[in-house]
């Protein structure tokens, strides 16, 4: 295995970052947005999904008592 000196290391980590295409400060702010709302829509799903469940655990617990 090839060692490399830490100022290869660096240069090598330079040359790799300035081939990244970063995005832009829009493209950052709508994708955030997009994970914002499926995090409250699957919020919102799961929280129905388990009143569902409650209701019936309920249900079924009310006729064995």
């Amino acid at each position: 295995m090839a060692k490399t000196s830490p100022g290869e290391f660096i240069r090598q980590v330079r040359a790799e970052t300035k081939k990244v295409t970063w995005p832009t400060r829009r493209e950052t702010m709508l994708t955030a947005m997009m994970v914002i709302i499926m995090t409250v829509m699957l919020g919102v799903f799961f929280f129905g999904v388990d009143q569902v469940f409650s209701r019936i655990v309920r249900a079924l617990l009310s006729l064995l008592g």
